[in-house]
């Protein structure tokens, strides 16, 4: 059985939800952060967005890693590989098998306990060579507690760097390259720049799979913190931001309107039209990108993109 080492409880995430939703709402303009999408129903919403035909990103990541994970081995000889935010780890079993020769040691981080020990198990059964650990933690939090070794590869995918403004990505590409030692790298997923009717499209699908997904952190806070949102009452809105190169997802209210957050004591008025940032999720070109690693003391060694150019992959080494 894998080992399970738990920084992140229950109690944890529902503080850390209570602050997001009380920071978020009250502030001018609202937000909320895209983590709170996924309980089950959004985790199950966003599996069905990346087979949907106007979302590239998950498609075009793995032909990345299925034609260069033999060249990421052979540049790394990893032993231990390490993945930020790895749900099921299914797209990572295509390093697992090219790494093969050279790995000990698979450490997956999630803040899901449970879906975490499900997917470490399964792993655990298909590579009965291979050690694994698990660890229940926020990556932004607790890049220090990780378990560390030789020749780590720590795996950042699914262009999720793209949810943080820029000054978070700094920081967190920061936090992530204190860890790391000569011989370590990281590997990046990052969405790249392209046409905006294509990026729009993809985050605003024909049969409103997103919108649902984007509703959904409505009816998490209803039913976490006895909120009474009213889902019809608000239209999914996507939009391209031309000047930070970013897609921004909104839930926009139909009607002036008054929720109530039981849980929080807390009453919010939105007026008709008011918008609400759900999610941001960053475009890059490589100067952009090599630039912001390099802030955080990380050279990019290695760039690989899919025929098209729509989404990169990219190896970076910390600078000594």
């Amino acid at each position: 059985m894998p080992a399970i080492d738990r920084f992140l409880t229950t109690d944890d995430l529902d503080k850390s939800l209570r602050q997001d939703v009380t920071e978020g709402l009250t502030a001018e303009p609202k937000r909320l952060p895209p983590k709170w999408f996924y309980d089950e129903r959004g985790s199950e919403l966003f599996e069905e967005i990346t087979r949907l035909q106007e979302y590239y990103p998950t498609r075009r990541e793995r032909a990345i890693l299925t034609k260069r994970a033999p060249d990421i081995a052979a540049v790394t000889g990893a032993r231990t590989l390490v993945e930020l935010g790895a749900g099921s780890g299914e797209k990572t079993r295509l390093l697992l098998d090219a790494l093969a020769g050279t790995l000990k040691t698979y450490v997956p981080v999630d803040v899901s306990g449970e879906f975490l020990a499900d997917a470490a198990d399964q792993i655990a059964l298909d590579h009965p060579r291979l050690t694994v650990h698990a660890v229940v933690a926020d990556y932004e939090r607790h890049l220090h507690l990780l378990p560390t070794g030789p020749k780590r590869l720590l795996v950042f995918l699914g262009g999720t760097i793209g949810n943080m403004i820029p000054a978070e990505r700094i920081g967190f590409l920061g936090g992530v390259r204190a860890t790391m030692s000569d011989g370590d790298a990281l590997l990046l997923g990052a969405d790249l720049v392209k046409d905006p009717g294509r990026l729009v499209r993809a985050y605003d699908d024909a049969r409103g799979v997103t919108a649902d997904f984007n509703k959904n952190v409505l009816r998490v806070i209803n039913r976490k913190l006895g909120a009474d949102f009213v889902l019809e009452a608000y239209d999914h809105v996507a939009l391209w931001d031309a000047e930070n190169e970013w897609i921004e997802m909104r839930l926009r209210s139909l009607a002036d309107q008054q929720v109530r957050i039981e849980a929080l004591d807390l009453e919010v008025r939105f007026a008709e039209g008011e918008e609400m940032r759900t999610e941001i999720s960053a475009k890059f070109r490589r100067e952009r990108l090599a630039d912001e690693l390099a802030h955080a003391s990380l050279a990019l060694d290695q760039w690989w993109t899919d025929p098209a150019g729509d989404f990169s992959l990219s190896l970076a080494r910390p600078l000594l």
